[in-house]
Formats: structure tokens, C-alpha cells, sequence
């Protein structure tokens, strides 16, 4: 693989400005070959008397050696201005005996500079908030540490009744991993390990960046003085931990894990602190995760420069490449070991926290695990995509063979059960959108398990989700031939009660299924959008998280399948089904679930709207509160002109709904998108695309409109 696609491959998408701009410096490097091909040109052109190797080696070479002095008497003067992020190198060539230097390789240095000072202020940034994250895992380490001994020494028959206070540091938000500005957390989800054996090591985690280096070089002094002074640590500690009666005390663990890192004190019992030592692995693996990325990033743009100053030298025809590369290894990006001390210290202390001295069990947690694609996944949704066909041609046929549309009973009969079955089709079309989301979004590296705060491992990709529709349009279609064969089928026709039924079953058995407490078909991603559900529905009692508006937002497009749903709760909770007629217009319950059900999703919306502007207190919120408000109104006029006939409403209903499209449309293309904006790098697009073809965005601005 060529070295640019593999830089491409590894770039982090949160990260991609803070790479050396790779194609920019590539493309004068062009520019300065083609600059020299036409002086070459030029100069036969001209006829001038040709000189062989031998002597245009030696009328040269003294050159040569001239500008590579030149070069490496500017070194020195470069690495000085290095300590305050200033890369002069191509002031440094200006300033040289250059006499061959044109405006283009001026510029391509000038280039090289700024690329060279923004990629080593961006690692620099970063390595010092790595640094704090350092000292506050440190901090919670040595009190966990403490907690741990302290409970460990309490007597057998009081283990089970009592409960350390611990009022030295709070143990509550604090362990989970702070996410300083600069800073990203990449597959920050961590599926933990339920069966943890407690450790009686003590944490050999050090406090200061220095014991980190001389722990991590194996200075057994060293190790000696931080050990005592870890121990002296949690003995501090140790002095402020009291066990109390839990009856006694009014304030219980789940209280306290989710109180504010403000709060004194935190009491935890065995169960409390199981809980707090999963939160601590987490934050360990996503500050490794962290490590590693900037890790990478150092190796990844270093690479970068020295293709591009291997590339300059064979172009330019100066040796001159190893001066250059001294000055980028003389950086703090070359020459930081923070990180990988760092690294190593985090592995040490993991394996000897939490994992039991087990070094491939703490490596698992640790690194980053590539989800295996299984061959089966892929051989079920083929096979069942097949039989989705099939049975769908089959109903096609028996619907034929019958004549059902050209008979008034079949006629009737179609128009009582396929609005039931609409739902499913509903159901599985979304999915499918949703599973073409999410291949894109992987082709695209965006890294969505940890914007859905996925666990680890957890995350569906689009074969699974794909698999799952594909499953659940297999049940709707065996389930709808099912009930036109009892229903339809002369010799079925004792049968009819219990075909009514059939679609009843079909939902019931989806909902057995997606709350199943047992681990089988995607249990995690199962209750995980459960939790969802239950956020959404209560939102203006809990904080607002991504996934939450994320989901809604998807349901306010699902207003004809909210429909279905009271068209359920009419046909088998009022009893249409044994009349075998749908009457449920003629209701008056029906009509006003009809009203509630369809703007629910909006309603969900607005509230979250209103949760995030009085806690974030950003007036955006506040007008896209009002965007849904405008569309709830046209919901409503819509709803009522379906069941009350009349040109008044219909009136209303279409203005309502052309302000609704015009206000969803402009927010979510301009706002939601970023696009549409004239003085932008890609005009009428944002700054920065994921997908290179810019017809890509043009077309997805007209789909949804």
C-alpha cells in the first residue's frame, strides 16, 4: 500500500486538521518539479553547449557542498527558536547562500514551517493534558488502593453489615476519565470484566511525570522511594476511612456514585465499590486509547515529513534532506518520550490493579479490539433476504391465484389487514436506511460507537443490523401469507377467528424479543435502546444525551407508523377484529389517539430542547424548540383535515405544512448540515467533507426535501 493512502487510513477524523497537510506540500513539490523540467526545456531551447556527467558532476559538487554547509549552519539557529514553536526554516534557507532557490521551493519551505509548528503545538497540547489526566488517575488509584485495604482489614462478621466513608477524595465523578479541551476520547466504550479477583498489590502509579520515566526505565532505587511514598499515600488515607453501620447512615450507594465531584464525602459498600472499580478500568482503557492515538499521530506526521523531505531532495537535486529531518526530530514531536512512558506505566498498573497479574487478560481490556466480521452474518442475511423474496412472490401469487382485488369481500379484507402489516414494512425500511447509514459512516471513519457511547465490542455494524431487518421481513411476510391462507383458503375456513390474530402475535413476539432479559440476539444494543426509549420519553426529567435526540429524531419521521400503532389498539383493543370491519374512523377514541400518537415524537423534541436551553443556555436550542413547535401545529391541522373533511382545513393544513417543510428543511440543511455557506472552502459546502465527491452532499440536500 502506497504510504499517502495508508496516512489517510490512519488519520482520526476528530484530528484530520491537526495533520500535516500531506496532499498541499505533494502538490508544490509538483509544481517545483515541473518549474525545473521547464528550465530544462528552456535551456536546449537555447542550444547551449552540452557539458558531459564527469564535468557537470565536478563544476557542481563544490556547490553542492556549499549549500549543504549553508543548511547546516542554520540547524543550530532553527533548534534555538524550536523552544518557543518557531520554525524558521525556510527563513533560515532565505538568509543562505541560495542562489538556486526559487519562489515555489520558497514557498514549499514556508509551507513545511507552518505544517511543522501546527502539527508540534497540537502533540504538545495534547501530551500536557494527557499529563493532568495522568495525575488525576493517579489520585484515584492510590485512594481506591486505600479503600480497598481498608476494607480488606475489617473484621469477617462486619464485611457484609458496614460501609467505608471516605471523605479525603471524592471517588465519584472524578473517576471518569476528564476530557480537557484539545483532547479526544476514540472507542472510549470499554466492555468490562464482571468476574474481577480482588488485588492486594498496592498501586505503583506515580504522581509526577518523572517517576513515570524512571518506573518505566527500570530504576529499582526509584522504585523503592515512589513505593514509600504511595504507601505513605494511602496510609494519609487510610486515617480519614471509618466503617459505619449501613442501617445507620442515611445515604446509599447508588446516591452517592452519582453525586457531583463537589460532594465531601462518598460512602460505598462492597457492591458501591465493585462499581467504582469498573468506572476506573474504563477511564484506564480510554486514557490508553487516548495514548495510543497520539502515539500514532507523532509516528504517522514524522513519516509524513520525511517522505516529503526524501521526495523535496530527489527533486531538487540538493542533499540537504538529513539537515531538515534534524531540525523535525529536534521537536518536542520528535523527541517527547511522555507519551510512550506514559503508555507503559498504564499497562503496568492495569495488570497489577486489575487484572490479577495477568498481562493478556489487561490487554484486552487495553487495546483496541478490530471487530471480526463473521462469516455467518453475512450467509443469514443472504439466506434470509432470500426468503424475503420468496415468501413476498408467493403472497404476490396467492393473491392472484384468488382474485382478491377483483372481488369486494377480498377487497375488504385487504383494506382491514394490510394497514396492519404496513408497520412492519415501515419497521424494516427504516432499518435498512439505517444499516446504509452505518456502512457509510464505517467507509467514512466516523467513528460512531463513541458518539452513541456504545460499549466496546457492543456497537452493531451494518451486517447486523442489516440481518436483523432482513430477519424481521421474513417474520412480516411468513406472518401475512399465514393469515391469508387461514383467512382466505376454503379449506382453512375454521381457522378465520385465529388468522384475525395472526398480526397480533407477530407484534407480541417482537416485543418478547426485544425485551428479552436473556443474552441472545444483541442483548446490549437491545437494552441499550430501551434506555433510549425511557430517556426520550422522560425528557424533561433527565439530561439529554446524543443518542437520546438522536433516536427521537429519528421517530418524527415514523408519524404513519405512530398511526399503525393506534390502528392496533382499535382494531384489537375495541374488539373491529371479530366484526371484521375497520370502523375505527367512526371513533372517537381512535380519533383522539390519532392526535396524541402523531405528535408525540415532536413533542419528545421540543421538550429536550427546552431541558438543553435552560441547562446550556444556548438560544439555538430555543429556536430549534420553536421548529418543532411550528411542526407539531401542522401535525395537528393535518390530522384533523384527515378526519374532518372540509376546505377550511384544508387550507390550513397545507399552509401549516409548507411554513413546517420550509422551516425543517432550512434548519437541517444550513444548521443541522452546515452547508449552504458562500464563503466556505467548498462553496455552498462546509469546510470540512467526509466524502470527497461533493455531488454527494448536492444530492442528499434534495433526497429529504
Amino acid at each position: 500500500m502506497k504510504f499517502e493512502n495508508e496516512f489517510k487510513k490512519q488519520i482520526v477524523p476528530e484530528w484530520a486538521d491537526a495533520y500535516v497537510d500531506y496532499d498541499g506540500l505533494k502538490r508544490l513539490l509538483r509544481e517545483i518539479s515541473c518549474e525545473r523540467q521547464s528550465r530544462v526545456s528552456f535551456g536546449r531551447s537555447k542550444k547551449k553547449p552540452i557539458v558531459n556527467g564527469k564535468c557537470r558532476e565536478l563544476t557542481s559538487q563544490p556547490r553542492k557542498c556549499q549549500i549543504i554547509k549553508d543548511i547546516e549552519n542554520q540547524v543550530g539557529d532553527v533548534d534555538r527558536s524550536l523552544q518557543n514553536d518557531h520554525l524558521q526554516l525556510s527563513k533560515a534557507c532565505s538568509h543562505s547562500k541560495f542562489q538556486e532557490i526559487s519562489e515555489i521551493e520558497m514557498a514549499f519551505l514556508r509551507k513545511f514551517d507552518e505544517e511543522l509548528i501546527k502539527v508540534n503545538s497540537f502533540y504538545k497540547e495534547n501530551v500536557e493534558a494527557v499529563t493532568e489526566e495522568a495525575s488525576v488517575l493517579s489520585k484515584q488509584m492510590k485512594t481506591l488502593v486505600a479503600l480497598r485495604r481498608k476494607m480488606e482489614v475489617a473484621p469477617l462478621n462486619e464485611r457484609h453489615d458496614s460501609h467505608a466513608e471516605v471523605s479525603t477524595i471524592p471517588l465519584s465523578s472524578t473517576f471518569q476519565t476528564p476530557c480537557p479541551s484539545g483532547s479526544v476520547h476514540l472507542d472510549s466504550a470499554v466492555e468490562t470484566d464482571a468476574n474481577y479477583q480482588h488485588e492486594q498489590k498496592e498501586s505503583h502509579w506515580g504522581s509526577e511525570l518523572d517517576e513515570v520515566h524512571t518506573e518505566a526505565s527500570g530504576n529499582k532505587h526509584v522504585e523503592e522511594v515512589t513505593t514509600m511514598e504511595n504507601n505513605q499515600y494511602s496510609q494519609e488515607i487510610l486515617k480519614h476511612v471509618k466503617v459505619v453501620d449501613v442501617f445507620s447512615s442515611h445515604k446509599s450507594t447508588s446516591k452517592d456514585i452519582c453525586k457531583s465531584s463537589k460532594d465531601d464525602d462518598l460512602d460505598v459498600d462492597q457492591d458501591g465499590r465493585s462499581k467504582i472499580e469498573e468506572q476506573l478500568k474504563k477511564a484506564f482503557a480510554e486514557f490508553y486509547q487516548k495514548l495510543h492515538s497520539l502515539k500514532q499521530y507523532s509516528f504517522m506526521n514524522l513519516s509524513a515529513f520525511a517522505r516529503i523531505m526524501s521526495k523535496y531532495e530527489k527533486i531538487s537535486s540538493k542533499t540537504a534532506a538529513k539537515s531538515y529531518m534534524e531540525i523535525v526530530d529536534n521537536s518536542y514531536l520528535g523527541s517527547s518520550d511522555e507519551v510512550a512512558d506514559l503508555m507503559k506505566m498504564v499497562e503496568i498498573n492495569f495488570v497489577k490493579n486489575f487484572s490479577n497479574s495477568n498481562y493478556a487478560e489487561a490487554m484486552k481490556h487495553l487495546r483496541p479490539k478490530t471487530k471480526r466480521e463473521k462469516h455467518s452474518v453475512i450467509f443469514s442475511s443472504g439466506f434470509l433476504s432470500g426468503c424475503t423474496v420468496a415468501l413476498f412472490v408467493a403472497t404476490v401469487l396467492k393473491i392472484a391465484s384468488q382474485k382478491l382485488m377483483e372481488r369486494e369481500e377480498g377487497t375488504h379484507y385487504m383494506e382491514n389487514i394490510f394497514p396492519l402489516y404496513s408497520l412492519f414494512g415501515f419497521v424494516v425500511l427504516h432499518m435498512l436506511m439505517y444499516a446504509t447509514d452505518l456502512y457509510f459512516w464505517r467507509r467514512c471513519r466516523v467513528n460512531y460507537p463513541f458518539i452513541f457511547g456504545s460499549k466496546r465490542g457492543t456497537a452493531l455494524g451494518w451486517q447486523e443490523v442489516f440481518l436483523l431487518s432482513a430477519g424481521f421481513a421474513v417474520l412480516a411476510s411468513a406472518s401475512f401469507l399465514a393469515n391469508l391462507y387461514l383467512d382466505r383458503d376454503p379449506s382453512t375456513q375454521k381457522y378465520r377467528t385465529e388468522a384475525e390474530k395472526v398480526p397480533l402475535f407477530t407484534t407480541a413476539l417482537i416485543l418478547l424479543i426485544t425485551f428479552c432479559p436473556f443474552n441472545i440476539l444483541y442483548k446490549s444494543s437491545r437494552f441499550f435502546f430501551i434506555r433510549c426509549i425511557l430517556r426520550c420519553i422522560s425528557a424533561p426529567l433527565c439530561k439529554v444525551k446524543f443518542p437520546d435526540y438522536f433516536l427521537a429524531d429519528q421517530l418524527t419521521s415514523q408519524v404513519q407508523a405512530s398511526r399503525c400503532i393506534v390502528l392496533y389498539i382499535c382494531y384489537y383493543g375495541l374488539g373491529e377484529y371479530s366484526r371484521k370491519q375497520n370502523k375505527c374512523h367512526t371513533r372517537g377514541v381512535y380519533n383522539t389517539l390519532s392526535f396524541i400518537i402523531a405528535v408525540i415524537p415532536f413533542w419528545m423534541r421540543f421538550l429536550q430542547c427546552m431541558r438543553r436551553l435552560l441547562e446550556e443556555k444556548d438560544s439555538m436550542h430555543g429556536y430549534n424548540a420553536l421548529k418543532y413547535l411550528s411542526t407539531i401545529v401542522a401535525v395537528l391541522i393535518r390530522t384533523a383535515c384527515e378526519l374532518r373533511k372540509g376546505a377550511t382545513w384544508m387550507v390550513l393544513a397545507l399552509i401549516s405544512s409548507v411554513v413546517a417543510v420550509l422551516v425543517n428543511t432550512y434548519w437541517d440543511i444550513v444548521v443541522d448540515w452546515g452547508l449552504l455557506r458562500k464563503h466556505s472552502k467548498n462553496k455552498y459546502l462546509r469546510d470540512r467533507l467526509l466524502v470527497s465527491n461533493k455531488s454527494v452532499y448536492f444530492a442528499a440536500m434534495v433526497v429529504p426535501s
